[in-house]
């Protein structure tokens, strides 16, 4: 049904997974029971989704073997410093009712997060985590991690769509042997994205959807995606992107859609950054 990308640490992670960014916790258990009962294998929350415990309960109760299920979570920018980090695990494992993760993030490059590495470093040696990454670094942030971590990070998790597709970003990823994971790969529809003629055009073509098409494009260049829905219609259409391979000529189209802009979160404008600390004080889920 899907395929898998082998991390640089040799763990074979789906390289398509489902994704639980907003969902509340009151709908959560059963959302991820659906999509694991629709076939996905790799889930992706974080402490700041205030979720975790639904994806516990439906890991536990799904009736698929915990080692056939590949989960990741994500510490959030007051869970940065070594002992902060700690403890964040632990209560996010303690949430999730897991005795081991299969990936852990950084979720944001803020605060001590290099403390942080260091006590993700330690966790996983001791077997406790598979797999550990950072999300929505930078290349500048990404590489001076690099030179100064024992443990590169395996995963860089990043907004990745056809409007803010980011060439050099992954082809730096592959210099440093670091796995892309595309999170919000519609950019949740926003500026048009389902619109886009040429994407309407290909899927036509090849009779799929413009969401099937952008899900096609990401893993064709060996980028994870992370598809999110609460609808087990959609589940199941996202997960049908197997059956097809977009030519050459298709996929040079879709890259002439780049605007080489996030349509989500810019972590270099002050005002969004502003807007990312502004979230510890009123955790209301919004696009973090």
């Amino acid at each position: 049904m899907w395929e898998t990308r082998k991390l640089p640490n040799g763990v074979s992670m789906p390289i398509e997974g489902f994704g639980v960014f907003q969902i509340p916790e009151r709908d959560c258990e059963q959302v991820v029971m659906d999509a694991i009962d629709a076939g996905y294998r790799l889930i992706d929350t974080a402490s700041s989704y205030q979720n975790e415990e639904a994806v516990g309960r439906a890991v536990r109760n799904c009736g698929v073997p915990r080692d056939e299920l590949f989960i990741t979570t994500k510490a959030y920018i007051q869970e940065m410093g070594y002992d902060n980090t700690m403890q964040a695990f632990e209560r996010s494992l303690d949430k999730l009712g897991l005795d081991y993760l299969d990936l852990y993030l950084i979720h944001m490059p803020f605060g001590d997060y290099y403390g942080s590495w260091r006590a993700m470093e330690d966790l996983y040696r001791a077997g406790k985590v598979r797999a550990i990454g950072v999300c929505n670094f930078q290349p500048d942030r990404l590489l001076d991690l690099c030179f100064n971590a024992e443990i590169k990070p395996q995963i860089d998790q990043i907004e990745r769509h056809p409007h803010y597709q980011r060439a050099e970003d992954i082809k730096l990823m592959e210099e440093l042997d670091i796995q892309p994971e595309a999170w919000a790969p519609f950019a949740e529809g926003l500026k048009g994205m389902f619109d886009e003629p040429v994407l309407l055009e290909v899927a036509a073509k090849y009779g799929k959807t413009p969401a099937q098409i952008i899900l096609r494009w990401n893993v064709q260049q060996g980028v994870i995606v992370i598809p999110k829905s609460v609808h087990r219609e959609r589940m199941e259409e996202n997960l049908a992107i197997w059956d097809f391979e977009l030519d050459e000529a298709d996929m040079d189209r879709i890259s002439e859609l780049d605007k080489g802009c996030p349509s989500m979160l810019d972590t270099r404008k002050t005002s969004e950054v502003r807007r990312v600390y502004d979230y510890l004080n009123n955790p209301v889920l919004t696009s973090l």
